[in-house]
């Protein structure tokens, strides 16, 4: 990352190869665990969330709402903690004409992040459909006290403007009688191509040291891939970087959980360790990227620096 800038022309050079992302949990630092011997009932689900989250939003693209819902149902199974994974349930559900099947997974996903625009407009969206405006009015006057707030000063500024107008049109007195398939679904989906541009963009970001932009990209990536455990240790990297290290863990648990021979995540939850003075758990993790790394790797020595001196060898 900020120590050792990514070759972005590299990285660009592998997606237009078409390698999907997901296969980068294989190579360079990714890899699901488990073993043969093991029962069932003991296993990790049998889901990779990024997989099934690729195979839902290319269901839903092509207008196959059901089996986008089931591939999102498949995430949730996986990743519980993935607010978009719920969100895009909810989307596919109400897309497929379930509005009150809809309903739980966005309250999910806002519980989880509370402040994802998208997820609020579409909630509000949801539950005029339902025909309970007084709830869909609580959620639009929350869209309407942030527009209120950021005042066009603030980087949401046009999306805060545009929930709000989508929720007012759902809550107008001829709303409710049109057919359900006349509410349309505002846009603003990311897909695989958006989400590697993203990607890419966040690392040069990143490199640059310009924090919140690369937080904007990888959060853009995250709507096109979903729970991807290289996403969200680089989420967990900037947290760190600004300064919210409670987050930066969130993020890194959240990569091992759904790739636990991540090297990155690995290595980068280590030095979290380290900056909290916990050489004891950052020895744990050099542990693992020892037993990982037969020949051994940058990831590993990285570590072992930062372990010997007690803090980041760069400050």
């Amino acid at each position: 990352m900020a120590k050792r800038r990514l070759d972005v022309m590299t990285l660009a050079a592998v997606i237009a190869a078409t390698v999907p992302m997901h296969a980068a949990m294989a190579s360079g630092g990714g890899g699901g665990g488990g073993g043969m011997g093991s029962m069932p009932s003991m296993t990790a689900p049998d889901y990779d969330p990024a997989q099934e989250y690729q195979a839902g939003m290319a269901a839903y693209q092509a207008g196959k709402f059901k089996d986008a819902a089931r591939s999102f149902g498949h995430v949730t199974e996986a990743a519980p903690k993935d607010a978009r994974g719920w969100y895009m349930l909810g989307m596919a559900r109400m897309a497929a004409g379930d509005p009150k099947g809809a309903k739980g997974p966005f309250e999910h996903s806002l519980k989880i992040e509370p402040a994802a625009i998208d997820v609020d407009r579409d909630y509000a969206l949801d539950l005029a459909k339902l025909g309970q405006p007084d709830k869909a009015k609580a959620e639009l006057d929350k869209l309407q006290a942030r527009a209120a707030t950021c005042a066009d000063a603030c980087p949401d500024a046009a999306d805060l403007k545009a929930a709000v107008t989508a929720v007012q049109q759902a809550l107008t007195p001829d709303a409710a009688a049109k057919p359900a398939a006349d509410l349309n679904i505002p846009g603003g989906l990311v897909f695989a191509a958006q989400g590697d541009a993203a990607y890419v963009r966040a690392v040069s970001l990143i490199n640059e040291r310009r924090y919140p932009e690369a937080l904007a990209a990888l959060d853009k990536a995250q709507a096109a891939f979903g729970a991807h455990p290289d996403v969200l240790t680089y989420q967990g990297y900037v947290w760190r970087k600004l300064g919210r290290l409670d987050l930066a863990e969130t993020h890194y648990r959240a990569a091992l959980a759904i790739a636990p021979n991540h090297r990155g995540a690995t290595e980068y939850y280590g030095e979290l360790k380290v900056i909290e003075g916990d050489i004891p758990a950052a020895r744990v993790l050099l542990a693992r990227l020892d037993n990982q790394c037969a020949f051994g790797c940058v990831e590993a020595e990285e570590l072992r620096r930062w372990i010997t001196l007690g803090r980041d060898p760069a400050s």
